[in-house]
């Protein structure tokens, strides 16, 4: 009697490969806030001048967000990972001379020189996300596209909570902040050579990946003709798209300042050392590395009990958003450091507790063949916090002090409540760039 081989589930170890060399990429691009006391002392920088230099990485970061996605669907996810993994590893390491680089071609500007290589930097590390929703679209079943989304999010907390202890461990170890860059860069050019050796951008073109697993994958996809990518414009005829994109802003000013300023603003508030920031640092992130993967199991949930995209989507995310801003808001009226730093890490838990949504909602709303361009073109506008974050969490700390800062986040993230109160996640865009009411088939086979 014939029998079915078993689902050989190798979208799983392509789940785990995008988190690995996601993490690796939030570690290279949040090991300069570390480094950022040694870096100013050496070259006589203020916080507002800090703060440039660790906005500098959002100027490449947006143009690179929008290039990756938009030559994923073009040539293929695997090409890019692989362009743009190579070449941060490189840049990553030549961070170590970005001083001197400043000092001998931009007439004796050390933050000139951190500026070019800081906003290249950005620019190949932009693909990252755009590049993983993309794949998500093409290897992950519709019942587990949460799931697969928070795997892959994760890396944004984990990555943010073990930059820490890597990053204060390479500089106690080494006692020379260019050295770190320089041994963070040769592992992520490793790292990227391998996954370039198990990863294809379609579960078909894998040999490991068997029929059963094939069909998991395929069933509950809703058939699509072969389509052209669809033109950019059509991303800003649509409001979900836009609200979505401005909603994914506050998650990532909130991590930007967390990232960027949150190590420096524990050493000036509190006096903490490396010695203790290393294990310090990594608190605010804890919650975080738990809410991203219970989000997504949340929205899926939602989304099959009530068959409510609505529910699972807008809701379920404005509620948690305005949570998010109250968190913030209250930082600047504590006083201990131990309620400051579990409202940081609260907030920031309830902040990552959504972040898949952002990405869910272009897949909701987006035909495949333009999944990569519209999930570029979403991390390009939301990556505005990228530089806006840094440098004016900078300019608040240095003219107005830390509880400003703390309090321009809390009004971001009520802003991006708002946005998300009024998305449209039910209505799919058709190549004629019309939007429609689509057939949303959920897990039990309900259309809604």
């Amino acid at each position: 009697m014939h029998t079915s081989l078993p689902d050989s589930r190798y979208r799983y170890r392509i789940f785990a490969m995008m988190f690995f060399i996601a993490l690796i990429n939030y570690i290279d691009r949040g090991a300069l806030s570390f480094a950022a006391n040694d870096i100013s002392r050496e070259f006589s920088f203020n916080k507002a001048q800090l703060g440039q230099v660790l906005g500098y990485f959002g100027f490449g970061y947006l143009f690179g967000s929008l290039c990756g996605g938009f030559l994923s669907d073009r040539i293929g996810s695997k090409k890019v990972w692989l362009m743009a993994g190579i070449l941060w590893s490189l840049l990553e390491m030549a961070t170590a001379w970005a001083g001197q680089v400043g000092m001998a071609l931009f007439g004796g500007s050390a933050i000139l020189g951190f500026a070019a290589l800081r906003i290249l930097f950005g620019f190949v590390e932009g693909p990252t996300y755009a590049l993983m929703n993309k794949t998500n679209s093409v290897w992950a079943p519709r019942k587990e596209r949460g799931f697969s989304l928070g795997i892959g999010l994760l890396s944004t907390q984990v990555g943010a909570m073990l930059t820490a202890p890597i990053a204060v461990g390479l500089l106690l170890l080494t006692h020379d902040w260019r050295s770190m860059f320089i041994v963070l860069g040769l592992c992520s050019l490793i790292a990227i050579v391998a996954f370039g050796c198990f990863f294809t951008d379609t579960p078909e073109q894998h040999p490991r990946v068997n029929a059963s697993e094939l069909a998991i994958i395929r069933a509950d996809q809703q058939p699509e003709m072969p389509q052209k990518p669809l033109s950019w414009r059509v991303f800003f005829t649509n409001r979900t798209l836009v609200l979505n994109a401005l909603g994914y802003f506050s998650f990532l000013y909130v991590t930007f300042v967390l990232v960027s300023w949150g190590p420096k603003y524990l050493q000036d508030t509190f006096n903490y050392n490396l010695q203790s920031l290393w294990y310090i640092a990594m608190i605010p992130w804890s919650g975080a590395c738990f809410t991203v993967l219970l989000g997504g199991r949340i929205t899926d949930a939602l989304l099959k009990r009530f068959n409510n995209l609505r529910l699972a989507r807008n809701l379920f995310a404005a509620v948690t958003l305005l949570l998010t801003a109250t968190c913030f808001m209250l930082i600047p009226y504590m006083r201990s450091p131990t309620e400051i730093i579990l409202l940081m890490t609260l907030g920031n838990a309830l902040n990552a507790l959504v972040n898949n949504i952002y990405w869910s909602v272009v897949i909701d709303v987006t035909p495949k063949s333009s999944v990569g361009t519209f999930s570029g073109m979403t991390l390009a506008i939301a990556n505005v916090a990228s530089i806006s974050a840094p440098i004016l969490s900078g300019w608040l700390a240095q003219y107005h002090g830390y509880g400003a800062m703390f309090s321009a986040t809390a009004l971001v993230s009520f802003c991006s409540m708002l946005c998300m109160a009024f998305l449209q996640p039910e209505k799919k865009i058709i190549q004629n760039d019309s939007p429609v009411e689509s057939s949303y088939v959920v897990p039990n086979g309900v259309k809604v």
